[in-house]
This record gives structure tokens, C-alpha cells and sequence, in this order.
């Protein structure tokens, strides 16, 4: 397999490309197993049969937050067997997260299925799911999926026929939604062909071994939903250089992207573009900011703020930091919290209806180390604003509920059902 890193289609990828301490790792026995190919059948039961309390451990997965849920797919783990190295999850599987209750839920879905994945890139849409690239068993793709997620049944359906010129197959890229349009930046994959606009820079290390060759771009191709085609607009400014796991964040009709891996750097400095003109800005970095990192979330969590958590630096750390990036001021102020103890790389964040941040999975350790990775399936909560009125007064009631339940239908019927929820997973502890 080819190598690479905060590109990592494969892990192994990630621990061929580093110095001669890991020359070693070019020798290693490395396998993908998919999982969704070999345990799971059509008739694997009801759709929201549960085979476990909680989703697996994961890195490199998808998650989208749409109304009060959060939605996870794919990403891979630690494999069990012998001869395999890491595990792609089941691409039928979905974990689903209710914010409110605090539980999670396992569906299954249908149709035309990716392949199971890791370093995809997934967007929800008025209730949308698109997904978009990643790595698989076989290679970078660049097929476009959705799957709508308010019905009862989730079926997938391949994008097809899309006009215009698609981008190179590719992961770790980032992505920005404006006016029903998908925009999506940069990432680590072929090389493109003459008519793609931007800048690849080829990895020399994915020359090793009869591998097509791969590298880190700054292109930016943009999806329009209702034409159902792609297109690339002319920038304008100094663009970014080429990158792979960075973060992308939307505000208004600008596209923030901080930090990501090139080359042998992970990189700090922050730019913008306007969606509207197409002008590239880079904002002045204040030394007192974060480090330069790769594979990070970046959070929108107002109208001015932008959330930084974890990611993992040039010198190979993991990291378990927290930033607030306040846009009007252009400055960063470092967000203290209580997983200091919990470093995370290539996870994922949602806001929620409540203004907390619940980052899943990830890795807590190094990821290109000789150790095994340690993924998580632990959900971490972050409340980067105070609690509603109805939050508060809703976790007052639930309290003292066996004093008030005499007044419970003098509620409204959707407070009601609210409540219910509430005490329910006050009852049973969450999951």
C-alpha cells in the first residue's frame, strides 16, 4: 500500500512517510478487512435492532448533527483478526446519537451502499446526508452518496450523471455549504489532470512499490445541488498551500480553514474565502494561538465563535487543547474545560440544539507510533454557552419529577413528550 499520513487513506500510509526511524514499517505485513463485506447480511434482522449500546470504536469516520441527532458512519478501528491491521465499520451501519436523551441508536441502512470508508467527507443538507470521497480497501474514490435521514427507512443513493469536471479521488478534505452548494477544499489523492485548477504537490513516499502516485492539493470544487454539477471557480488572493486533515468551517458566506498537514509540517495559520467573490484572505496568526496540527475539528458555535479541539502535531503529540476563534476581533482565546486527559485525533464534532459540542471517537494516542492505536468510542461534551431557560427548568423538573408528576398534563403535549424523554434517560443513566 501506498503511505501517507494526515492523508492517511491507510494508516499504513502514514507510517511509511516518516524519517529512517520508520523505514521499518515499509516491511510490514499490513491488511484492510472489511467488515461490512464479511459479517453483515441483507437480512441481518430489523433495521433498529441493536447489537450493542453504544457504536464501536473509530477513527477517520463521518458524523453530521441534523435537528436533535447526531449521525456516524464509517471510519475503521483496530482490527481482531490475525493478518489484518485495521478494520473498516460496517457500511450498512448507523449510529444515531439523540442530544436530548443522551442514548444512542444503531439502523441499519439500504440501497446503493458506499464502500465502507475512512476520510470521508459528509455534510448534512435540510436533512440531507451527502458523502463525498475517502479511502476504501482499493484506492481514493470521488463518488458522491446521500441518504436522506428524516424518513423512516435510510437508503443511499449514488449522485450520478454530474456534470462538469469532479475532483481527483481523494480523503481528508474539508468542506463548506453556501446556497445549496457544497464546496469543498483540498485533500490527499491523485494527481489531477491539466484542466483542475490549483496546486497538487506529489508525496514522494507513495512512489514506493507499484502505487499510483498521491499527494496534497488546494483545489476547490464546488457541488451545485439543484444543477447537479460541479464546477471550479476563479479565486482570487494567495491561496492556502496544498493540505490534507485539516478543518473547514462556514460563517456567513465565508469559508474559514485552519491548520492541516503538508509535507512534513501541520500547519497554524488561518484563512478565509469569500464565497461570494471568491477572495482568498489570510488572517494574522497571534503567536499565543494554537500549534500547528492536523486532523482537529473547527466548530461553528455562534455567529462569531469557531470551536478548536484536539488534533495532532508535527512532533507526533496528540493533542487535547480547546480554542475559541472569535471572528470580528480575529482572536483566539484558549477554552478551558475537563478532558484535558483526553487527546483526540481524527474525530469528529457536532453542535448541538443546546450549544454543547459533542466530539466522538477519534485517537487518543499516536496514530503512526509502532504501539497500537488506541480508538475511542467515548463522547465527549463540551458547553460552550450557557444552558437555555427550558434546559434548566427542564433538568429542575426532572429532579424533583415524583413532586410535580401530579401537574405533568397541564403540559403541553410537545413538553411534554420532551420531559418524558428527559426522565426516561435520567432513569437509566444515558448510554
Amino acid at each position: 500500500m501506498a503511505n501517507q499520513e494526515d492523508d492517511i487513506q491507510d494508516v499504513q500510509e502514514e507510517l511509511n512517510d516518516d524519517e529512517d526511524e520508520e523505514a521499518s514499517d515499509e516491511e510490514r505485513d499490513f491488511g484492510w478487512h472489511e467488515q461490512g463485506e464479511l459479517n453483515w447480511s441483507d437480512d441481518d434482522g430489523d433495521d433498529s435492532e441493536s447489537i450493542s449500546d453504544t457504536p464501536a470504536e473509530r477513527s477517520g469516520h463521518i458524523a453530521v448533527g441534523d435537528r436533535n441527532c447526531m449521525y456516524v458512519w464509517g471510519g475503521y478501528k483496530n482490527a481482531e483478526a490475525s493478518g489484518f491491521f485495521d478494520l473498516y465499520l460496517p457500511k450498512q451501519e448507523i449510529w444515531i446519537y439523540d442530544m436530548e436523551t443522551g442514548r444512542w441508536r444503531r439502523q441499519l441502512s439500504g440501497g446503493e451502499l458506499p464502500n465502507p470508508m475512512s476520510g470521508s467527507c459528509g455534510v448534512c443538507v435540510e436533512g440531507i446526508l451527502y458523502l463525498f470521497g475517502g479511502h476504501h480497501a482499493r484506492g481514493n474514490t470521488n463518488l458522491v452518496y446521500r441518504m436522506p435521514l428524516r424518513g423512516s427507512n435510510f437508503q443511499w443513493e449514488r449522485m450520478k450523471d454530474l456534470k462538469g469536471l469532479a475532483p481527483t479521488c481523494k480523503d481528508k478534505l474539508g468542506c463548506w455549504v453556501y446556497k445549496n452548494r457544497l464546496v469543498y477544499f483540498g485533500g490527499y489523492g491523485y494527481e489531477a489532470e491539466a484542466d483542475h485548477q490549483g496546486t497538487f504537490e506529489l508525496d514522494e513516499n507513495s512512489l514506493v512499490g507499484n502505487h499510483q502516485a498521491r499527494g496534497w492539493n488546494n483545489h476547490i470544487h464546488i457541488l451545485n445541488l439543484e444543477m447537479s454539477a460541479w464546477s471550479q471557480p476563479n479565486t482570487k488572493g494567495n491561496a492556502p498551500t496544498p493540505r490534507a486533515a485539516h478543518a473547514c468551517a462556514t460563517m456567513g458566506n465565508r469559508g474559514y480553514v485552519f491548520g492541516g498537514r503538508y509535507m512534513n509540517h501541520r500547519l497554524n495559520d488561518l484563512y478565509y474565502i469569500n464565497m461570494d467573490t471568491w477572495e482568498w484572505t489570510e488572517m494574522s496568526v497571534p503567536q499565543q494561538g494554537p500549534v500547528g496540527r492536523s486532523w482537529h475539528s473547527f466548530t461553528p458555535v455562534s455567529s462569531d465563535h469557531i470551536f478548536l479541539f484536539g488534533g495532532f502535531t508535527t512532533d507526533r503529540e496528540t493533542l487535547s487543547d480547546a480554542w475559541l476563534y472569535c471572528v470580528t476581533t480575529n482572536e483566539w482565546k484558549q477554552f478551558k474545560h475537563n478532558y484535558n486527559k483526553s487527546p483526540r485525533l481524527w474525530h469528529t464534532a457536532c453542535l448541538g440544539l443546546n450549544g454543547e459540542v459533542f466530539v466522538f471517537g477519534g485517537c487518543a494516542n499516536n496514530l503512526l507510533s509502532h504501539q497500537q492505536a488506541s480508538h475511542s468510542n467515548e463522547l465527549l461534551s463540551f458547553r460552550i454557552q450557557p444552558k437555555s431557560l427550558l434546559r434548566c427548568c427542564t433538568e429542575v423538573v426532572v429532579q424533583h419529577r415524583h413532586q410535580l408528576e401530579s401537574t405533568f398534563a397541564c403540559l403541553p403535549k410537545h413538553l411534554l413528550d420532551s420531559l418524558r424523554q428527559s426522565i426516561d434517560s435520567a432513569a437509566t443513566g444515558g448510554s
